[in-house]
């Protein structure tokens, strides 16, 4: 009954144990209350931005395809996922230590003095708690709070890897189909400066025009030859990046034949939201459980300026005979309590408490940049959003004025009014225009994706918590 007692009384202390961490307490958020409004940015009339996930984003099922191939096959992921689990895994070792450690043994011997044959045995069966620390001041309960924090934010950031792969593919599918368009521009070119050196060589040969007619739009071709050479090898190199991303091989047909088929397949999102919608972006969540785990190490460290206080337990039978083992004779029961408390230890605990409070300094800080670099980055891209429309209707001006000019300057050309340089710069702006304007266009995608990505608002990574 004493034993039960003691147990008893040993399990009440330490759920009465209290805790000396401070109050987690956030800081209002160091960002206006609203995206920039102005010139450069569209305010929508939306009052909140919609619960996202990439489906709604990234339409096209060829995307969204290889999308879920890299989600299952991808190996930075995967690592990210162990990762996870570890950091689990170590709560469960952390909170063990808040519960009594209960033990059994068992032993058996035999001893004959002098070899006569008349030896006796012994027997033993014992259980009990060895050395379980009553957690008074919240020292087991604190590191437990700390590791369960710092394992949320491992999971924030095993999210963070999943945005930037879902993000690095998108831009990569988008960064395949405009060099396709960058390719057809280059064979395009090509084509016409081949024909247009049968021409110069024709009007050469017929003592019309100058060697150097012919020598110019040879160089022409050659550039643009070496165009081709280029955009294939990015062609190629993006392929290699969307199999790395995917996590295997890539079936070509999931691969976009152009730009034109990206632009529509990616949706703009709205930006007339408030800017709190930061506070649930992966990166800005893992900081912020990174300040709390910092907030339950002061509690830690406190409680170690404190005196521990440890409990034993044992009851067990013993018996000189193993049919007797179990008899009410043979059960034997003890209690102990053990307190140890450092007298002088030049400091160290309280510069340990210190170093907490200034980890938890820096985390708040930390917590505090990692907002305002999330503003920071949506603005960005909400600034070029509401300007890049009109520099694609520029750009796509800028393209058809060139062909129209290109075409005069030839005919020019072939009617003797002015020279071939005349004809050979309309063509060189030509292809800088075509090219520009695939730029820009691909440009107005990689902001859609940018804002996605900076937005952090993939409804479909969620988390469980850590027990």
């Amino acid at each position: 009954m004493i034993g039960t007692r003691a147990l008893l009384m040993a399990s009440t202390l330490a759920l009465a144990g209290c805790s000396l961490a401070p109050k987690t307490v956030l800081p209002t958020p160091p960002v206006p209350q609203s995206w920039p409004a102005g010139d450069a940015y569209l305010l929508a009339s939306e009052a909140a931005l919609p619960v996202l996930s990439y489906k709604s984003v990234f339409t096209d099922p060829r995307l969204q395809s290889l999308t879920d191939q890299a989600l299952a096959n991808n190996r930075d992921l995967r690592v990210a996922y162990a990762n996870v689990a570890a950091a689990r895994a170590q709560v469960r070792v952390t909170r063990s230590g808040q519960f009594p450690e209960l033990g059994i043994n068992a032993g058996a011997g035999y001893s004959d003095n002098g070899g006569t044959g008349n030896g006796a045995g012994d027997f033993s069966l014992r259980g009990g708690i060895t050395a379980f620390e009553l957690d008074l001041f919240g020292k087991l309960a604190n590191a437990t709070e700390a590791d369960r924090n710092r394992a949320l934010g491992t999971e924030a950031a095993s999210r963070t890897v999943r945005l930037a792969l879902i993000a690095n593919l998108a831009d990569a599918w988008a960064a395949y189909g405009a060099d396709r368009d960058l390719l057809k521009i280059a064979e395009d070119t090509a084509a016409n400066a081949r024909e247009s050196v049968r021409l110069t060589r024709a009007r050469l040969d017929g003592g019309v025009a100058p060697r150097t007619d012919l020598r110019q739009a040879e160089q022409i071709l050659a550039t643009a030859e070496d165009s081709i050479a280029q955009q294939r090898t990015a062609l190629a190199q993006d392929e290699n990046l969307i199999r790395l991303l995917v996590g295997g091989d890539v079936d070509r047909t999931l691969l976009p034949a152009s730009l034109t088929e990206v632009t529509p397949a990616i949706v703009a999102l709205p930006a007339g939201v408030s800017s709190e919608i930061l506070l649930r972006r992966p990166d800005v969540i893992e900081a912020e459980y990174g300040l709390r785990a910092a907030n339950a190490d002061i509690g830690v460290a406190r409680a170690r300026l404190f005196p521990s206080i440890s409990l034993t337990g044992l009851l067990g039978f013993a018996s000189n005979a193993l049919g007797s083992l179990f008899d009410s004779g043979s059960f034997s029961w003890s209690a102990g309590g053990d307190a140890t408390a450092t007298i002088f230890d030049a400091g160290g605990r309280r510069a340990g408490v210190a170093v907490s409070e200034a980890q938890r300094d820096a985390a708040l800080a930390g917590y505090e940049g990692a907002i305002q670099t999330a503003f920071r980055e949506v603005a960005d891209a909400l600034a070029v959003q509401g300007t890049i429309s009109e520099r694609a209707r520029a750009a796509a001006a800028n393209t058809e004025a060139a062909a129209d000019t290109a075409t005069l300057a030839d005919a020019r050309y072939k009617g003797g009014v002015d020279s071939f340089l005349s004809s050979l710069d309309a063509q060189r702006s030509l292809y800088s225009a075509r090219r520009s304007e695939v730029g820009t266009q691909l440009l107005l995608v990689s902001t859609r994706i940018a804002l996605f990505r900076t937005l952090g608002g993939d409804s479909s990574a969620g988390s469980a918590t850590p027990q």
